[in-house]
């Protein structure tokens, strides 16, 4: 039984830490096989006051090596889709099938308090895992925007200090017409949000771009798109993204979702658009779990390509890289519950992100925290929050074979209940 001291002032003896999670200078200690290191980690006043080697003596919590993380970084997810499975269930597990279910429970349901209620608790379920920063998008075809983006500023007062919030607006081209572009701005620029897009193949779309990237430009915003969320070759509008961020001489954070199909199209073509991906400077995140199920799915046919994105090519690029949550009980994916170690669990499987496991555990650490703006996040060093995350196992071998259902969480050095609420709570939606 590991007991953390209420006090705040202590050390955890003998952690491992994957080296991609740790920034200590004056840490002269080697990776072991699985590319983590033994630390003591000291904490005091809610913030972690050294890292060193492991002495396997001394005064404090003793880990017996089990695995410690920073408080992961979920950088996609939609809140405000959240949780509508029992009264919108994807009729065939297609995507067709989630973006018509959604659109008419969005119609009929997205209230003030209908999303509110629903991305309170989310965010209970991902603080609970031991989450400590998400990334939002908000459905934000007109007139919900004028719901969901308040909603979405009373939650992140409401949860300061507990979970750091980023919302990012949610619309394709084919809706972003008219006034709409810059009607959106400026809304986006009043709650501190991040421009998006789900930029579609077909005509103009280069000069939707273009007003895409000008218009956030000139209110100092960062961008985030949904890309080519598609098994179609022919699905290429990420070379286009690239272009646009160029030609317009965008200078804030560009981030890039899914990006599916660039998976099935020619090695010529892919190297291409890499290299455009690089000299942009464009980030690009995969959602290893949602893509899994929605790509692919063909009935009675068993799939043959597991939908997700070129993470190995991009990351020998320089390319920087992220895995996250996306949908959860929604009819996008059935399932997940914001738990970013139940992402990593699944992003090695379905990505082989192992043998060796290397810097991949930044995937949900300090990657997704420096695309976010988020000095302080995804990693373990002198003067961040003691915001952890202790794991049951000790090794990858063990972490990655069993969910951690008894993690301990940890929030400015004080364990938290890592209790998730109650399902129960939300029937009052669907009745």
């Amino acid at each position: 039984m590991i007991t953390i001291p209420e006090d705040g002032s202590y050390t955890l003896r003998d952690a491992t830490v994957p080296s991609a999670m740790v920034e200590a200078p004056s840490l002269a200690t080697a990776a072991d096989a699985d590319s983590c290191v033994r630390v003591d980690i000291g904490v005091d006043a809610g913030r972690i006051a050294s890292v060193t080697a492991a002495t396997g003596t001394g005064d404090g919590t003793a880990l017996g090596g089990r695995m410690v993380w920073p408080s992961p970084v979920d950088m996609h997810t939609h809140l405000d889709k959240g949780h509508i499975w029992p009264r919108a269930a994807n009729p065939d597990g297609s995507f067709m099938g989630a973006l018509e279910t959604v659109r008419a429970d969005r119609t009929a349901n997205w209230t003030a308090a209908d999303v509110a209620t629903r991305m309170d608790f989310a965010l209970r379920c991902a603080f609970a895992h031991g989450t400590a920063a998400i990334r939002t998008h908000l459905d934000s075809i007109p007139p919900q925007p004028a719901i969901s983006w308040p909603v979405f500023s009373d939650l992140r007062a409401k949860w300061q200090g507990r979970i750091e919030l980023q919302a990012v607006s949610l619309i394709s081209t084919l809706e972003y017409v008219g006034d709409t572009p810059a009607y959106l701005a400026d809304l986006v620029a009043e709650h501190r949000g991040v421009m998006g897009l789900v930029p579609l193949m077909g005509d103009g779309l280069e000069a939707q771009l273009d007003q895409f990237f000008e218009l956030a430009g000139a209110r100092g915003l960062d961008c985030d798109l949904h890309v080519d969320e598609t098994e179609d070759p022919a699905a290429r509008t990420l070379e286009q993204v690239a272009r646009s961020a160029l030609r317009t001489g965008f200078r804030g954070r560009v981030t890039c979702g899914h990006c599916c199909s660039l998976s099935l199209q020619p090695e010529a073509y892919v190297g291409e658009v890499l290299d455009l991906l690089a000299e942009a400077e464009i980030a690009i995140v995969s959602l290893p779990m949602c893509n899994l199920y929605l790509q692919d799915r063909h009935a009675g046919r068993t799939p043959r390509w597991r939908g997700v994105t070129l993470l190995h090519e991009m990351r020998a690029r320089g390319i920087e890289v992220a895995v996250a949550s996306d949908n959860t009980r929604d009819p996008f994916y059935a399932y997940g519950d914001l738990d970013l170690v139940e992402v990593f669990r699944a992003a090695v499987r379905i990505l082989h992100l192992d043998h060796p496991f290397g810097d991949w555990p930044a995937l949900v650490g300090r990657n997704p925290a420096h695309i976010m703006g988020l000095r302080d996040r995804g990693v373990i060093r002198v003067g961040a929050p003691a915001d952890l995350v202790i794991m049951e196992g000790r090794r990858f071998s063990e972490v990655l074979a069993r969910p951690q259902s008894r993690r301990i969480v940890l929030r400015a050095g004080r364990a938290i209940d890592t209790t998730p609420p109650d399902y129960a709570e939300l029937d009052t939606l669907f009745q």
